[in-house]
């Protein structure tokens, strides 16, 4: 051994930090190069231990050269690297190892596949040309990565890699600079998982793939976080707040998901990013008990379709929800139907009926010539039957226009006197709007000239009116 792994035995016992120097060697000084393998057998049981006192591995500002290989060990000591460089990545994968720390370190990579950590795991402050591996890995004191840089070695690379991680405590990525994507895909995060401050660099690609995640407590993508590429949380859980507060999501291209949050579910979710999302967004299927957001920060293209909530709160106004909902390119009557709900439970019962005459408009558009036309008199007459006063409305109309051209031009009588009702223009005219003839007028009198066309137009129109205020009752009526 040389003088600086000689130290570093000779420290083991009584767990005392071993300085080689307070910065991070550049290159292999002689003085401060330790062998991996040194490292190795005394976290493995080769070093002396001395009663009264707790072994540990401490050092800091060395140059680690060789393999530094834990793969399936049982460690019983606890490792601190402060400041160190390594040649060769890491290697722990389904080790058992107490905690571990390596403190504004520089390595090629880190591979946890399967490790089981009996305390934390922090990574803070160090520089990592390559992947960090965590699959299967449970860490029962949390993972710490603050102020961590990772660069993925090539673009359809994962800078941090996991599946089925487990942590407790927390996950603290808070200032981080992470350039490739981000794997969370299964994981649980049992004591939350917080990333502000956090730049994640994947344009164009995942940044973050949060699939079928279980996050506890918080999800804290806040104060300043930043999402460059698709941030896709599909079946994702939430038990408490998911936050985008303060942040910023980008996918890099237009066509593409900034945030991709189908299927998930949530408490709470805070949708106040510092600037308008840049790309597509989806909510479908998902169900949130709170959704804070507002107009000024909602994307282009929103898929809601699914969407189920039961508290919305917004500095938008009834206008901008209706916007909200009609944001998908495809028509789904669901948005507007949930939309029309919650307006109802809270009261507005005039909001609710507006939403769902919004509804029927813009699947109107989506209907055949045929179908637009009947629609059209529908809205006009009836409102679809959200507006029933409307036909009232043109039926008074109608009503006073026949009564002064009947008045101006009366109609000749067609039965004997005896046989008929005296004239009146008022009822001549409500017995011909209405499709009944309820007060003998109409077969006791015939209009003449162009005031015959009049006694037509009121016949059909009277026709039209009832029979759209009927289809837009049972309309309301049977929604489906």
């Amino acid at each position: 051994m040389n003088d600086a792994e000689r130290r570093l035995w000779a420290a083991f016992p009584s767990g005392t930090m071993v300085v080689l120097g307070d910065d991070r060697p550049a290159g292999p000084l002689p003085d401060r190069i330790v062998r991996g393998e040194i490292l190795t057998q005394l976290l493995l049981g080769a070093g002396d231990t001395r009663a009264g006192t707790v072994a540990a591995l401490r050092l800091r500002g060395a140059y680690i050269v060789g393999r530094f290989d834990l793969t399936g060990g049982v460690v019983e000591h606890e490792l601190r690297l402060e400041l160190c460089r390594f040649v060769e990545e890491p290697d722990f994968s389904n080790a058992q190892t107490r905690q571990l720390r390596f403190s504004r370190c520089r390595m090629p990579g880190f591979d946890g596949g399967g490790l089981r950590a009996d305390g934390y795991l922090s990574l803070s402050g160090s520089v990592i040309e390559g992947e960090v591996r965590l699959p299967r890995a449970q860490l029962s004191g949390g993972l710490r990565m603050n102020g961590v840089r990772i660069t993925a070695t090539a673009p359809d690379k994962w800078a941090l890699f996991s599946g089925g991680l487990v942590v407790d405590v927390g996950a603290f990525i808070r200032d981080a600079h992470i350039t490739g994507g981000v794997r969370l895909v299964g994981a649980r995060m049992n004591g939350g998982l917080f990333m502000e401050g956090t730049t994640l660099e994947n344009p164009g690609r995942i940044a973050l793939d949060g699939q079928n995640m279980v996050v506890e407590d918080a999800a804290e993508f806040s104060k300043d976080f930043t999402a460059h590429g698709t941030m896709r949380l599909r079946s994702a859980r939430f038990n408490g707040i998911l936050s985008f507060s303060k942040g910023a999501l980008d996918s890099g291209d237009p066509a593409r998901m900034a945030l991709h949050a189908s299927h998930m579910q949530a408490d709470e979710m805070l949708l106040l990013p510092r600037e308008r999302i840049k790309g597509r967004m989806s909510l479908s299927y998902s169900r949130i008990n709170l959704i804070m957001d507002s107009p000024k920060y909602w994307p282009e293209e929103l898929y809601l379709n699914g969407l189920t909530y039961e508290i919305l709160r917004s500095d938008g106004t009834f206008k901008d929800r209706l916007s909200w909902v009609s944001r998908d390119r495809e028509f789904h009557l669901q948005p507007y139907e949930q939309l029309a709900a919650w307006y109802h439970s809270v009261g507005s019962d005039d909001l609710a009926r507006k939403v769902q005459l919004a509804k029927l408009r813009a699947r109107r558009r989506r209907l055949n010539p045929v179908g637009r036309v009947w629609n059209h008199v529908l809205d006009w007459t009836v409102g679809y039957g959200y507006r029933p006063w409307l036909a009232f409305a043109w039926f008074g109309v109608l009503l006073a226009l026949g009564t002064t051209v009947f008045s101006i031009d009366a109609p000749k009588p067609i039965k004997q006197p005896d046989e008929r009702p005296a004239f009146h223009a008022l009822v001549y005219s409500l017995d011909l709007l209405i499709p009944l003839d309820t007060f003998g007028q109409q077969q006791a009198f015939d209009a003449t000239g162009w005031s015959r066309w009049v006694a037509y137009t009121l016949v059909a129109t009277g026709w039209v009116l009832a029979t759209a205020l009927i289809a837009g009752v049972t309309r309301v009526l049977r929604p489906n």
